[in-house]
């Protein structure tokens, strides 16, 4: 089955080896953040392009998140090609940290206050084209590199079934059409309910029992109340899952595609994103070469570009379901843009997650972790320094890594002995 195709793993290690031959049409510029549709956010996507991040203010995903630790990891892996545009700048220590260990120049960063920043890449010839993880309403349709409408179309769990993989059987609603009171659910636990555009887990319901089903339709309701949702889908669940794989791949303008890498995703109970784990090596990627070819012909067909990542789970049986598509980069790709860094130097293993936590500042930290992330043990990919009750802690996106699952284990337990602990 896999002799068909001749999917090669990409060889660099940064977002702008990925996108340098696409991009030499013009000058792109390259928005490391998400839109957002809290009360905070200045251009906040609540007209077309809806987003679930949250059903009420209390719940919605927070500046910081938004506009500092995520666009921070991307920005670590950003390379020296592309112009990265954030909102918010790190601290001078922490890309001292990023030059010395990913070895980029940080030189290409566009910093750009919050309050005028889609208003002046529409107005500015500085960029023809802009490349995002997600439609914004705030910019101009001409300005997105790829189609807004076709990037939010794709990006919709709706559009699964459309992809030509297998996958769970699920009905899609329009709630304009039809009042949450009158969807014929199933009448059998446990199955899903998920809103079209949800976050890193926000708008999935798993649905095991009438409290879950309580919970699912008043959260539905709220996002309702707020107008920031048009479309659910109900699945049918996947029984006997093994495994949980997000399979990350680069499709090209052409058509071509390059293996960034498959990771084993971390999800909480009520799948919410925690991380992932990657064995370098160790996963057989072939097994996935069908899928990988039907979802990159289709997005081509549709005149995407960029990164795709495919959640696929596996069952007992060896039977592969996609679960879901995101046509962006994901939350673990700068863990497999490690790939040849790690490999050279013997790692075969590492796990990536944005729940880190020290007490101290970054300077501290870098003192106390010294040997560490000298050696690669550990990667800091973002770090933002808060304080609680008067006592300064930072909160860490961050690598481990190891040459076995032992090794890595053994090294995550030292990191604890050193004050390093999971939120």
């Amino acid at each position: 089955m896999t002799q068909k195709y001749d999917f090669r793993y990409f060889q660099g290690n940064s977002f702008s080896d990925l996108f340098a031959a696409d991009i030499t049409d013009g000058d792109y510029g390259f928005i490391l953040n998400y839109p957002a549709t809290a009360s905070w956010a200045i251009y906040p996507n609540t007209k077309k392009y809806f987003i679930q991040d949250g059903s009420d203010e209390s719940t919605k995903t927070s500046y910081d998140k938004i506009s500092q630790k995520e666009p921070w990891k991307n920005l670590a892996v950003l390379g020296d090609k592309i112009t990265g545009i954030v909102v918010g700048q790190p601290r001078n220590i922490l890309f001292d940290y990023w030059r010395e260990h990913f070895g980029f120049r940080y030189e290409n960063i566009e910093f750009i206050q919050r309050s005028v920043y889609l208003d002046y890449l529409n107005q500015s010839d500085r960029f023809q084209k802009i490349l995002t993880l997600f439609p914004f309403d705030g910019l101009l349709t001409e300005k997105h590199a790829v189609n807004p409408d076709t990037h939010y179309r794709l990006l919709s769990k709706v559009s699964l079934a459309e992809l030509g993989v297998p996958c769970p059987k699920y009905k899609s609603y329009n709630l304009r059409e039809i009042s949450l009171n009158d969807i014929e659910l199933p009448e059998k636990f446990p199955y899903l309910i998920k809103t079209s555009h949800g976050l890193s887990g926000e708008g999935t319901y798993i649905i095991k029992n009438p409290r879950d089903l309580e919970y699912s339709l008043l959260e539905l309701q709220k996002y309702l109340d707020i107008n920031l949702l048009d479309t659910i889908i109900v699945s049918d669940f996947v029984k006997d899952e093994i495994e949980n794989y997000c399979v990350q791949f680069y499709v090209n303008k052409v058509g071509e595609v390059s293996l960034i890498g498959v990771t084993g995703q971390l999800v909480t109970p009520d799948g919410k994103y925690l991380g992932g784990l990657i064995r370098y090596q160790e996963t057989d990627v072939t097994k996935f070469f069908e899928m990988i070819s039907a979802i990159a012909n289709y997005a081509h067909q549709q005149g995407y570009f960029g990164v795709i990542g495919c959640d696929v789970l596996e069952d007992k049986n060896g039977q592969l379901n996609a679960i879901d598509a995101n046509f962006r980069v994901n939350g673990s790709t700068p863990l497999c843009l490690q790939r040849h860094t790690l490999l050279n130097l013997g790692k075969q293993v590492a796990k990536y997650s944005s729940d880190y936590r020290m007490d101290g500042t970054l300077d501290d930290i870098l003192d106390t972790l010294k040997s560490e992330l000298e050696r690669k043990d550990f990667l800091i990919l973002s770090a933002l320094e808060k304080v609680k009750y008067g006592k300064i802690y930072t909160e860490i996106y961050g690598i481990v890594t190891g040459e076995t699952i032992e090794d890595m284990q053994l090294i995550e337990q030292k990191l604890q002995t050193k004050g390093l602990f999971l939120t």
